[in-house]
């Protein structure tokens, strides 16, 4: 897998969040290395970011003694904190000074009592072990271990800093892509340089040639054009015809209301709307991806969008 392929191997290798590398390399080369707190969307670097970091602390040799790593896929309740973290964080090692490094990778997975438990064991076995948490949601993580630990948030990646990793990519892979296909790339994956990745791999496969549209057609995403469609068929044609003509494209595309609706909102944002008809528009949409999340029938929720942008359009021309 390309995501596996080219996951960075040195903190160098890193494209993103220059300040928070520079940092935690200052307290490797001072040996002064503390908890760590590694938080933000996935596909940002926190993982890429301790293990490269691991790598520079220990040779390979001593990586397996050295270093433990939990995943979420690995069972993390208190008996796993109170079993094998805290008889790999009290044994030290005989042959080489310094610490040993824990990775709990997905530590917001971990259950209340686990991350209780851990508090006591981290404030118990600093002087051997250092802990490092990853997590998507800082909020999951309770005070008493945020405050243990330095924390760094890795926000999502620029399309500045994306676009030169995947053309690097793309071009040991000897990938066909056109310049509108990379744009889409960067605009799906939403600064997840696991997501452009993944998409950039099954579009290739599936189409040889990496275009907007192709790219769009994999991840089963709305085109920009079907959008247009959607909304001046909302906007200019009768409820019925209009109605019929969506479900039609929905059943062709197989589209989900959710993700039109969510490309619909950016349109609201760029349409030239007076504000008082578009905070009662985004109102109905917010309510409509409310009921979607709760189950409602999609059928239902679609009328209930045309109708409001239909309702729209009689205000607009009763201002006018």
């Amino acid at each position: 897998m390309l995501v596996e392929k080219y996951r960075p191997r040195a903190l160098s290798e890193l494209v993103s969040h220059r300040d928070i590398l520079s940092t935690i390399q200052r307290f490797i080369s001072e040996d002064r290395l503390p908890h760590l707190l590694l938080y933000g969307p996935p596909g940002t670097g926190k993982t890429s970011t301790i293990l490269a970091c691991a790598r520079q602390l220990y040779r390979e040799r001593e990586f397996s003694s050295m270093v433990l790593e939990l995943n979420a896929s690995d069972d993390r309740g208190i008996d796993i904190v109170r079993g094998p973290i805290l008889s790999f964080a009290s044994t030290r090692t005989i042959f080489k000074k310094g610490f040993k490094l824990v990775i709990l990778d997905e530590a917001d997975a971990m259950t209340q009592d686990a991350q209780n438990a851990l508090r006591r064991v981290i404030e118990k076995f600093t002087e051997n072990t250092r802990f490092c948490l990853i997590c998507n949601y800082l909020s999951k993580i309770i005070p008493a271990l945020q405050s243990r630990c330095t924390r760094f948030r890795f926000g999502p990646l620029t399309p500045e800093l994306m676009v030169p990793r995947l053309q690097h990519v793309i071009q040991e892979e000897g990938v066909d892509v056109s310049e509108d296909g990379m744009k889409a790339l960067v605009t799906l994956s939403s600064g997840d340089m696991r997501r452009a990745l993944n998409i950039l791999q099954s579009t290739s496969m599936a189409f040889g040639k990496v275009t907007e549209e192709n790219v769009y057609t994999c991840t089963g995403h709305p085109l920009k054009a079907d959008i247009a469609n959607i909304l001046d068929w909302m906007l200019n044609q009768k409820f019925s015809t209009a109605y019929r003509k969506i479900m039609e494209l929905k059943t062709l595309k197989g589209l989900a209301l959710q993700d039109i609706l969510t490309e619909i909102h950016l349109f609201v944002h760029r349409v030239d709307f007076p504000p008082s008809v578009r905070i009662q528009l985004l109102i109905k949409m917010a309510d409509i991806e409310y009921r979607l999340a709760a189950g409602t029938s999609e059928k239902v929720q679609l009328s209930s969008l045309i109708a409001a942008f239909q309702v729209t359009r009689d205000l607009i021309v009763a201002e006018a």
